[in-house]
């Protein structure tokens, strides 16, 4: 259990799942109940079709028996002293192993199930309702109808344009001309896509409901997967860049933030203060600090470094804001000193300002200061700057302009959908014409002059960001014929 202070009062939370021991089964050791759960979050990131590490694919049961580079055979029904992958995964006297790589060896409850299932003849027992068609890099979704459409995002240098589908991330030409490549994962469901700061890299945050959450990185030019984590037991949300590269942060259903190094996956930041799911983060802009927004109604700080809760960024007062947030993004701002830090301030407070724009069910854009300026008092909301104009229904995704002079908002209710762009000094707005449905994803082009979006009907919609003027249109994803 984890225990955190925050203004007087004590927050207990529990710890995620991922940091219980699975319980060992009476009976005989099923694959489907006990060990696939371990392949898939300790191996599979690194033995998949999209990243064969030693030419050894795990999340095929049929390929899992074979032999790869080592050409040792790795599980030999009924024989697990002859089995490579169990020599593999048992610690040695230093008490660690060869395999997870670079990670803390599995528990030993963890390896007693996995020899258990070999020594009873590593059968498959999954159910054939659970089993689907073969998808991976060599065999890439087909597509009856368009899905739905979670994220879109433009590299830094305006050359691709990415699309969240099914299983994948389909990169397009930025003018929506052709599509140039198809970045097939592991996870069902890709809930948002980022490019890294410089633009070599690729972020995904994904999962399969219910069942896992995975952070991929991508190598861009490559278009080969370079890392996959994963991150809790349900799919993740909202994932972010730290400002150097170094750091990808997600938001996840167990209502737990979590940070990521990029070099190795390892978790460097876990938050649990939010009470409902966290579905956006949000790195200050010196790396500092992350914001996050949650269905809770609340905007949160940690602090990177030590993983402590900082402070509630919105007002605390119940009622305040309506209905959860969901969206959340840092304005591009020229770097300046904030006004003096009182006494009674946290003394983590950087000196930098920073300034972010939230938003969710109640459709109000908001824009606040990141860092607190003044002691907080009970009913005050006093890091909101202003807000903004509401949509119609509520607010899925904002995104500022490279200047941070603009920002393009998606909105969706009762089956129709709305993209704006506003002015942040003026709040005058545009509209984007001939918006088909709901809207959930949108992101300017480096240059500003045009706005991608899309959402619930699967189709991209490219806007002139000055007067709302539809170029284009396509759909996401190729349809089979």
């Amino acid at each position: 259990m984890r225990v955190a202070s925050a203004f007087g009062f004590v927050l207990l939370t529990v710890l995620p799942a991922s940091a219980a021991e699975p319980v060992p089964p009476a009976g005989k050791v099923s694959y489907y109940r006990d060990v696939r759960a371990i392949f898939q979050q300790h191996c599979q990131g690194c033995h998949q079709p999209a990243k064969p590490n030693g030419s050894y694919v795990m999340t095929d049961f049929a390929a899992m028996a074979k032999a790869g580079d080592s050409g040792k055979a790795a599980i030999v029904a009924g024989k697990p002293e002859a089995s490579y992958l169990i020599e593999e995964i048992l610690p040695g006297k230093d008490g660690k192993a060869e395999m997870p790589k670079g990670r803390d060896p599995l528990t030993k409850v963890q390896i007693d199930l996995v020899t258990r299932w070999v020594q009873e003849g590593a059968t498959d027992d999954t159910p054939a309702s659970a089993k689907t068609a073969q998808i991976d890099p060599d065999h890439p979704p087909v597509y009856r109808a368009a899905p739905v459409v979670t994220s879109v995002a433009f590299s830094p240098d305006g050359s691709l344009l990415a699309v969240a589908g099914y299983h994948e991330v389909l990169l397009h030409k930025p003018d929506g001309s052709g599509l140039v490549g198809r970045l097939v994962g592991l996870s069902e469901r890709v809930q948002s896509v980022a490019f890294s700061p410089d633009g070599r890299w690729l972020a995904v945050a994904a999962g399969s409901p219910g069942r896992w959450g995975e952070v991929q990185i991508w190598n861009v030019e490559k278009q080969k997967l370079k890392l996959s984590t994963p991150v809790s037991f349900d799919t993740v949300y909202g994932i972010s860049w730290s400002p150097d590269g170094s750091k990808v942060a997600v938001g996840c259903a167990d209502n737990t933030v979590r940070a990521l190094e990029t070099e190795h996956g390892k978790q460097v930041l876990f938050m649990g203060t939010h009470s409902d799911w966290v579905l956006g983060t949000v790195f200050s802009q010196d790396g500092s600090h992350l914001a996050s927004v949650s269905r809770d109604m609340s905007v949160k700080l940690t602090e990177v470094e030590t993983q402590r809760f900082v402070d509630n960024v919105t007002s605390i007062t119940p009622g305040a804001l309506k209905g959860g947030l969901m969206a959340i993004d840092r304005r591009p701002t020229k770097e300046r000193k904030m006004a003096p830090v009182p006494p009674d301030v946290p003394k983590a407070t950087p000196q930098v300002y920073d300034e972010i724009l939230v938003a969710g069910a109640d459709g109000v854009p908001r824009l606040y200061k990141l860092h607190r300026e003044k002691k907080r008092e009970i009913g005050d909301d006093a890091n909101k700057i202003k807000q903004f104009e509401a949509m119609t229904g509520r607010i899925s995704n904002l995104t500022f302009d490279a200047d941070g002079k603009r920002f393009v908002a998606t909105s969706s209710l009762d089956g129709k959908g709305e993209v704006r762009v506003y002015e942040v000094e003026s709040g005058k707005k545009v509209v984007c014409e001939k918006v088909t449905g709901p809207a959930y994803a949108a992101a300017f082009s480096p240059k500003g002059d045009v706005v991608a979006s899309a959402g619930f009907d699967g189709m991209v919609w490219l806007h002139n960001a000055a007067d709302g003027k539809l170029i284009k249109e396509f759909v996401a994803v190729p349809i089979a014929k």
